[in-house]
Order: structure tokens, then sequence, then C-alpha cells
């Protein structure tokens, strides 16, 4: 497989895939699974636990007793073998605050912040997925597109409906890196479609 090539906007370094590789959610298929699959919980940025713990009182109804019991015990957050800070998991699996509806997996503080039109609604990592953010010894920010088998029905969706990845990631894009950056990447992504 050949490795992509690479776009800088400002401080941010990105894989041009993310500008050429359709994508678009598609929950009724995929059930939510990239918040159950996967070897821990979701990255965190120091600043994102506390709006997590902030969230905590009004996601405990959501959340599973396990999950509440894990919290209370270890908190919210923990370090992971990469030595990374991620949310809890329970049973090697479930973010804690995953929550189930109608067979499908959902975020307990997404759906909390979407209910108070708060602009946080859960960390960037998973706001960004299937991008993944990755910081550089230079002081820049690595922007890569993550294939994972079980959003192949995200692609197919996508493709179906000619929505890139960067597209479809608009919203937290900007939240992440702000609308001047956002705009920068639709004139380079116009570009490098030509």
């Amino acid at each position: 497989m050949s490795i992509p090539p690479l776009l800088q906007i400002d401080n941010v370094i990105l894989s041009a895939d993310i500008l050429t590789e359709h994508f678009c959610c598609n929950l009724e298929v995929c059930k939510g699974a990239c918040c159950v699959e996967g070897d821990s919980g979701a990255p965190l940025r120091p600043e994102e636990v506390a709006n997590c713990e902030e969230l905590m009182p009004e996601a405990l109804s959501d959340m599973s007793r396990e999950a509440i019991e894990l919290v209370n015990e270890s908190g919210v957050a923990t370090i992971d073998p990469e030595g990374e800070l991620v949310t809890q998991i329970v049973r090697g699996k479930d973010c804690v605050f995953t929550c189930y509806e109608g067979g499908c997996c959902f975020c307990a503080l997404e759906k909390i912040a979407r209910r108070k039109r708060e602009v946080w609604t859960k960390p960037i990592s998973c706001a960004l997925y299937p991008i993944r953010e990755k910081y550089l010894s230079n002081g820049l920010i690595g922007l890569n597109y993550h294939r994972w088998s079980i959003c192949a029905p995200a692609r197919a969706l996508g493709r179906e409906k000619g929505i890139f990845v960067y597209q479809f990631l608009r919203f937290p894009l900007i939240r992440r890196f702000g609308k001047e950056w956002y705009k920068q990447l639709e004139v380079a992504a116009r570009q490098f479609n030509q």
C-alpha cells in the first residue's frame, strides 16, 4: 500500500486521502461500533477531562451500572498502555459514556450537549473520527485518515452521496482548527481533486 501525499495548512500536516476518500457514517448498519471496538478508550486532551466530569451527573442516567462504578472508583480517564490519556472502558470494550438505544450505540455526553445546545459535544478525537490526530515533535499536528473495517458501510455511503472525509467532518474540523483554517482546507481540496 502506498503512502498518500501530504499537505500542510498552517501547523497541520494532513494526508491527502482526507480530501480524496469518501465517508458518511451509516449508523443503521454499523450501530456505532467505533464506541465499542478497539484496544482502549477515546483519546482525551487534558482539558477535556473537566468537560467529561462536568457532564457526568447528567450522563449517569444513560450510563451502565458497571461504567458508573468504574468512574466512581477510578475517574473518567486513564492512561493507556501507549501512555495516552483516554476515557475509561468497561470490560475492555465499551467507553464508559457509551449508551444504547434501539440496538445502536450512542455517546451519553453528546446526547446531553445536543439537548443543551452546547458547543462541546464529546472528545475531539471522537468527533474527528475517522481522522486521527497526532502531535509531532516539531510542534506540528498530523492528521491521518484511519481506515477501519467496521467503517466499510460509511465509505460506501460516502461514495454513494459524494461526501469526502473532510466534508463529513466539517464541523469538528472547524471546532478544532477554526473557520479560516477550514476555508484553506476547502481551497486545497478543490485544487487537489481537479
